[in-house]
């Protein structure tokens, strides 16, 4: 797979757009990060504001979002729509995700019951969706966004886009006040900021490394480009930083940063599952001489949580999964 059509196909699936790839070198290792001190911030505030039942929100990103009455059908078109459902005690009309197949969520026995939008994530058909008689349809806004013209006046659009946690949280909180669940998702932050709060307070000195990629490329998950990754640097040392569309890590950086844990997504892009990523990069000679590698510290992830997932149950798993490696 080419450089550009894995840049493009993470943006798709986890709102990520920066790419690292296993050839070149980029920068000097210097820039991957500052001091190990630098990167603590402030603990979690667990305080949990009230969720009031509203028939209008307005999220975080501007986007207004009413209905006429608490949606009860509501089919979605990225994992945080079923992320969010799953918080709330809700299940979807219809999905195009793999999220709920996590025994976690639903479990696969159960998840397989749900229709699927035919089409998939990149193209799911207008008149598919009318089908399912939604009360609100939640999609990614710079994927779906295109479908607002053909749902406009059957049904009501929510284009959603989160960039961080908090984006997610708020998201959930909209939900909650449109579909009348506010205790479910007062509970669901909660029990979010209150994981998120324990991780921060125990936070590891181990340097970390979230990376993604399928048979070819591979690329470096960072904050504000990849939502779980913004949970990194509260809870372990993380200094991969964002280097816009066109930037890449050389894996002569990554083995300067002398990184301790390793967390790898293999993206499969809707095609046969292959082998994992961490195997296909064996048979680069740099990639052994990476701690992590050397040691044993390589964990392969489930990329419909860690990359697609997004809301606060996905994000919990991450949590639960990275803080038990970096012990």
């Amino acid at each position: 797979m080419s450089r550009r059509t894995l840049r493009t196909v993470r943006r798709w699936t986890a709102a990520a757009v920066m790419g690292a790839l296993l050839a070149g070198c980029g920068s000097t290792a210097a820039e991957t990060g500052g001091e190990r001190a630098g990167d603590v911030g402030a603990r979690t505030d667990v305080t949990v504001e009230p969720i009031t039942a509203a028939r209008s929100v307005t999220d975080a990103k501007g986007v207004t979002v009413a209905t006429r009455a608490a949606p009860r059908r509501v089919v979605c078109l990225v994992a945080l729509c079923d992320d969010m459902l799953a918080e709330l005690g809700m299940t979807p009309a219809a999905t195009n995700s793999e999220l709920l197949a996590h025994p976690k969520f639903l479990g696969k026995e159960k998840a397989a019951k749900i229709p699927v939008v035919p089409g998939g994530f990149l193209a799911p058909e207008a008149e598919a969706i009318l089908s399912y008689e939604p009360d609100l349809v939640i999609g990614l806004e710079d994927t779906h966004g295109k479908l607002a013209p053909a749902l406009k006046g059957a049904t009501v659009f929510w284009p959603v886009q989160p960039d961080s946690w908090e984006d997610s949280v708020g998201y959930l909180r909209n939900l909650a006040a449109l579909t009348g669940r506010t205790a479910q998702g007062e509970a669901a932050e909660k029990a979010f900021r209150a994981k998120l709060a324990g991780a921060e307070s125990a936070r590891s000195d181990k340097t970390a490394l979230v990376i993604f990629g399928s048979d070819e490329n591979f690329g470096v998950a960072t904050p504000g480009n990849d939502v779980a990754a913004g949970l990194f640097p509260g809870i372990a040392h993380y200094p991969w930083k964002s280097r816009g569309v066109d930037g890449t890590y050389g894996m002569e950086e990554i083995l300067a940063a002398d990184v301790d844990v390793l967390f790898v997504e293999t993206l499969s892009f809707g095609g046969p599952s292959g082998d994992e990523l961490s195997g296909k990069l064996a048979e680069n000679p740099l990639w052994s001489r990476i701690p992590a590698v050397r040691n044993g510290d390589v964990h392969e992830v489930d990329p419909e949580v860690w990359a697609k997932g997004r809301g606060t149950r996905s994000l919990g798993i991450v949590l639960d999964e990275a803080t038990a490696a970096l012990r």
